[in-house]
């Protein structure tokens, strides 16, 4: 479409004052929201009534990855998460499905987290966030890691995924293997310099994978304070993987921006990230649905261990006044099944204003674009979605997308 755009629906969500508004006209032009239920329209628009929906801000998943994961093959079977059976273009090609499949469902902004394969140095999602940018794929906003940093034996350390002898697959701090100071200074510098636009460390252990228990510290205060001041002295935010309580106040302590999990965070922890700022990406969803059947039996006794104590953490993290923002740790669960989070969100408490707030205005001031995305407003990029009834009643409706808009262009019109 060229010219002005204007959409028309039954309903839109005013987030500044937290409820849903009648009717919607939205004016778009270029790829930008221009108006929002003016006076006049602008002549020789083109006009979308999109019926009895309520528009919405484009939702945001702030931790996921795109290079794991789905699509389904035609057996019906999920691709497995391989770490070295995958070469890096068969891997970026599936990338792009599943970057198609999470538009789709509604999220035009992601945060890919973290490569944990061998790619010979590549930042492939940096790769693919390019080809969504010049309108090659189809695919939602990405603000890529490149690979997560990680010392020898830690939580993403793909030799543990893939519990491979000595030697098999050598890594380097190209690849996100760094330790000390220095290697983790040089490892961040790497990231960066290939066009990362966010760090991911593994800070703590993690539930599915054969490294150290999910509680322990695997980098000390020392390398954690060093990754969090070359990525900052850069402008670049820090994401850590942190379970364990230890670890995610030794992540605050260090000024690390986001804490990802965090499912065994004690009340003192959460008062603690409440009382500096810290965001937290709890990945709610996943204690609930992720399928575990197939893991190794000690990754099923941990996953029996930790999953019912991150139930009980997030309540705690909500009356704390802890910024959560939303996220899945796709494809922990499947890629396009995004939206199952918010609905887990509120199951732990939240009210469904405040799950979308989590997955809009919180995430946007994450990612440090909360002046251009996360609400429907005039001068905001023109990211737009509509959903059937009314979200803040029902916040399942959110897996139920009928329109897709991304920076002005749209994708989805059913």
């Amino acid at each position: 479409m060229t010219g002005p755009v204007v959409l028309r629906a039954a309903r839109w969500l005013d987030s500044d004052a937290g409820q849903v508004r009648s009717p919607a006209v939205i004016v778009v032009e270029g790829n930008r929201i221009t108006a929002v239920n003016p006076d006049r329209i602008p002549q020789g628009a083109t006009e979308l009534d999109l019926g009895d929906v309520t528009l919405l801000p484009g939702l945001m998943d702030m931790e996921l990855n795109f290079l794991i994961g789905g699509p389904e093959t035609p057996t019906g079977l999920p691709l497995p998460m391989h770490g070295v059976q995958d070469d890096p273009a068969y891997r970026t090609i599936r990338a792009t499905l599943n970057a198609r499949t999470t538009l789709m469902a509604g999220f035009t902004t992601v945060r890919n987290l973290g490569l944990m394969v061998k790619t010979g140095g590549y930042l492939l999602d940096v790769a693919l966030q390019r080809a969504v940018d010049q309108g090659w794929v189809e695919g939602p906003r990405i603000i890529p890691a490149g690979h997560a940093i990680t010392p020898y034996g830690g939580h993403l350390d793909p030799t543990v995924f893939q519990r491979l002898a000595p030697g098999i697959m050598p890594l380097s701090i190209g690849e996100g293997i760094a330790n000390g100071v220095g290697e983790v200074r040089a490892c961040v510098r790497y990231q960066i310099r290939h066009g990362a636009k966010v760090i991911k460390v593994s800070a703590s252990g993690g539930v599915m994978s054969h490294s150290t228990g999910p509680g322990a510290q695997q980098y000390s205060d020392e390398e954690l304070a060093a990754i969090a001041d070359e990525a900052h002295r850069a402008g670049i935010r820090v994401a850590a993987h942190a379970v364990g309580d230890s670890a995610v106040q030794a992540c605050i302590r260090a000024g690390i921006d986001c804490i990802e999990h965090g499912f065994l965070a004690s009340e003192e922890t959460l008062k603690m990230m409440a009382d500096h700022g810290t965001f937290l990406v709890s990945t709610t969803y996943l204690t609930d649905a992720m399928d575990i059947a197939r893991a190794a039996p000690e990754l099923r006794k941990k996953a029996a261990e930790v999953f019912p104590r991150a139930k009980s953490m997030l309540p705690k993290a909500v009356a704390a006044g802890v910024r959560i923002a939303c996220g899945t740790d796709a494809p922990a669960v499947p890629h396009g099944d995004n939206a199952k989070e918010l609905a887990a969100l509120v199951s732990r408490g939240m009210t469904p204003m405040q799950a979308l707030h989590a997955a809009t205005v919180t995430s946007a001031e994450l990612v440090g674009l909360n002046d251009e995305l996360g609400r429907l407003r005039e001068g905001f990029l023109a990211d737009v979605i509509a959903v059937p009834g009314d979200p803040t009643q029902d916040i399942t409706v959110t897996q139920d997308v009928r329109f897709v808009m991304k920076d002005g262009r749209v994708h989805k019109n059913v």
